[in-house]
């Protein structure tokens, strides 16, 4: 049912349509899997992140949740997942992004299945360039896969791509159902949905990411998400700045302790029920 042969006779126009387009180089692809393909994926999305092995991006900038677990992603996901990260997949992304030698990461790292409720949102930033377990890899390209039916515009949750000086949207990507999105990832391919969602109750945004490398010959340098305020937001820049600082410091932690996230999400998670504890008492 992963057919994209239609896609890969398309790839000039594809590639020119990535190249030219701005604030910088990425291309938004609807319809692009097969239907059902898509349907199953959508029918086997875990409903409740509350399930063992998801993790909890909760902070100032960031109100998500992720599944990178393999063996906890149901059959039909993992299989799709193991599509996405393979040779024939990554050759197709190298011809539409023009980036040689990209290499997938099967162990999804900051990726796989992503989610978000009514008031999760992701403020505007720029991604972690260095992987935090493979000092050998730089990230190059993303590619998120939205399954959203009947999402709309009055709920919020578009991608949005700013410009480089950070002083406007210049594109706005809704999360709809089926639709790819690819782009570089650089130190200013500033992107996020900032606004918090006003889907109905029980309503959540889906996603699926995958993030793909250039292998390095000296080891990275660790470079962390780094989170930008929009104009306007003046009075968040100091929070925004603590926030950067405390990643930045957690990317170095991961890396050279090998903690990972799901056991900083349980970190978090506790901070968050005690909070509530003491609000309801």
């Amino acid at each position: 049912m992963i057919n994209i042969d239609k896609w890969k006779s398309q790839i000039p126009e594809l590639r020119s349509r990535y190249k030219d387009a701005g604030p910088y180089p990425h291309i938004v692809l609807d319809d692009f899997f097969n239907e059902q393909l898509a349907d199953d994926l959508l029918k086997a999305f875990p409903v409740s992140f509350s399930d063992k092995g998801w993790i909890h991006w909760r902070h100032y900038n960031e109100d998500k949740h992720g599944l990178n677990d393999l063996h906890l992603i149901p059959p039909v996901i993992k299989e799709f997942i193991q599509y996405m990260n393979s040779d024939d997949f990554v050759r197709f992304l190298e011809q539409v992004s023009g980036i040689s030698d990209l290499v997938s990461d099967p162990g999804l790292e900051g990726g796989g299945l992503h989610l978000s409720e009514r008031g999760g949102h992701l403020n505007i930033h720029a991604d972690f360039s260095t992987h935090p377990r493979r000092k050998d890899l730089h990230r190059r390209l993303n590619a998120l896969l939205y399954l959203n039916r009947d999402w709309q515009e009055s709920y919020n949750g578009a991608l949005e791509l700013w410009t480089p000086d950070m002083k406007h949207c210049e594109k706005k990507v809704y999360p709809i159902f089926n639709r790819l999105v690819i782009f570089s990832t650089t130190t200013t391919s500033y992107h996020g949905f900032p606004d918090a969602l006003e889907c109905p109750p029980g309503e959540t945004r889906k996603s699926i990411a995958f993030y793909y490398y250039n292998k390095t010959v000296v080891e990275s340098k660790i470079v962390s998400t780094t989170y930008q305020t929009r104009p306007g937001e003046g009075l968040k820049a100091i929070p925004n700045w603590i926030d950067n600082k405390l990643l930045l410091g957690y990317t170095y932690v991961k890396r050279n302790l090998g903690i990972n996230d799901d056991f900083a999400s349980r970190i978090l998670g506790f901070k968050e029920w005690f909070r509530r504890s003491k609000k309801d008492h």
